[in-house]
C-alpha cells in the first residue's frame, strides 16, 4: 500500500517522486547552463523592476528581498509560459503540462534563515540566492534533495529561525488579540522600522489553521509579553477595534484562540481572509 502524504500547506516543497524526476529528466535534462542562463535573464529583468525598494534592514536591494524578488520573477514566469518562446519556455510548458510540479516554495533553508524560491519537478531554482550574502550568485539551481530547504515544522522552528536569521527578540502578540489565532507572534528586530507580526505569509498561516490554532494558544498563553513600552508604543498605531479590551490581554489572544477553534474557524476561508484585511488595515495604520 503506497503511504498517503498530508496535503501540502501553500509553499510547501512538494515530494520528489518518480513521475516529478522522469518529468525533470525528460524536459529540463539538457545542459543545466541553458537553464540557469534563462533564470539570469529573468532575474535581470526583476532587478530592473524592483532595484527602486527602499533598504531592508537597513542595507539596500537586493537584501533581504528574496519575497519580493520571487514573487516578481514567478509572475514574470508564469506570464512567458501562457505564450512559450523559445527552447527553455517550451520545455517548462510541456513539463507543466505532462503533470510537473512548477510553483514557488518558503521554508529554512540549512538551518539558518528563511528562503524563497521555485520548485520544478526535482530541481530547486532560488532565483533570490545573494538577498542574505549579496556577492553570491543570483540564481542557484540544485536537485531539491540537496538544497537543504525544509518546511517549516511548527511555531518553534519558526521562533528559532526568526532569531537566529533576523536578531529579532520575540514576544507573544498581546496587542492585536484578535489576529493572534493566525499571527500569534510579535518580532522586534534589529534595522526594521517597526516591530510586525508573524507570519502574514500563505505556509505560516495554514500551520496554524492546520492544528486549529493548539501552537498558537500555547505560546500566547506562556510567551514573554510585550514590555510596557513596547505596547505603549506599538498600540497608538493599531486600529481602535483590533487592539485589548480589557487590562488582560494575554487572556484575550488566548480567548481569541479558543473561540476559532469552537466556531472551526481554521476550515473557514472568509475567516480567515476577515483576519489578512484587518492585518492589513493594521499595517496601514489607526486610520487605515
Amino acid at each position: 500500500m503506497t503511504a498517503r502524504h498530508p496535503p501540502l500547506l501553500p509553499q510547501q516543497i512538494a515530494p520528489v517522486d518518480d513521475r516529478q524526476s522522469a518529468l525533470t529528466a525528460l524536459h529540463l535534462g539538457g545542459d543545466p547552463a541553458v537553464l540557469f542562463g534563462y533564470f539570469m535573464d529573468l532575474r535581470e529583468e526583476s532587478d530592473r523592476a524592483l532595484a527602486g525598494l527602499p533598504p531592508a534592514g537597513g542595507k539596500p536591494y537586493p537584501y533581504g528581498r528574496c519575497e519580493e524578488i520571487t514573487r516578481d520573477l514567478f509572475a514574470r514566469l508564469s506570464q512567458r509560459l501562457a505564450q512559450p518562446a523559445g527552447p527553455v519556455e517550451r520545455a517548462l510548458r510541456a513539463f507543466v503540462e505532462g503533470g510537473g510540479v512548477l510553483h514557488s516554495v518558503w521554508g529554512v533553508l540549512r538551518g539558518q534563515y528563511f528562503q524563497n524560491a521555485l520548485q520544478i519537478g526535482a530541481l530547486y531554482v532560488d532565483v533570490s540566492n545573494d538577498t542574505v550574502v549579496v556577492t553570491k550568485p543570483k540564481v542557484e539551481i540544485l536537485p531539491v534533495a540537496e538544497s537543504g530547504l525544509v518546511p517549516v515544522r511548527d511555531l518553534d522552528h519558526f521562533r528559532q529561525t526568526a532569531e537566529r536569521y533576523w536578531g529579532a527578540t520575540l514576544y507573544a502578540n498581546h496587542l492585536a488579540p484578535t489576529l493572534a489565532p493566525l499571527l500569534p507572534v510579535l518580532s522586534v528586530s534589529p534595522g526594521r522600522l517597526a516591530p510586525g507580526l508573524q507570519s502574514a505569509c500563505d505556509y505560516m498561516i495554514a500551520l496554524m489553521c492546520r492544528d486549529r490554532f493548539e501552537q498558537a494558544e500555547r505560546w500566547l498563553e506562556t510567551g514573554p509579553a510585550p514590555p510596557a513600552d513596547l505596547a505603549g508604543a506599538c498600540l497608538p498605531a493599531i486600529p481602535a477595534d483590533l487592539r485589548p479590551l480589557t487590562g488582560q490581554p494575554r487572556l484575550e489572544a488566548v480567548a481569541a484562540c479558543r473561540r476559532a477553534r469552537e466556531g472551526a474557524c481554521w476550515a473557514d476561508p472568509d475567516w480567515r481572509t476577515a483576519r489578512v484585511l484587518d492585518y492589513l488595515r493594521l499595517m496601514r495604520g489607526p486610520g487605515g
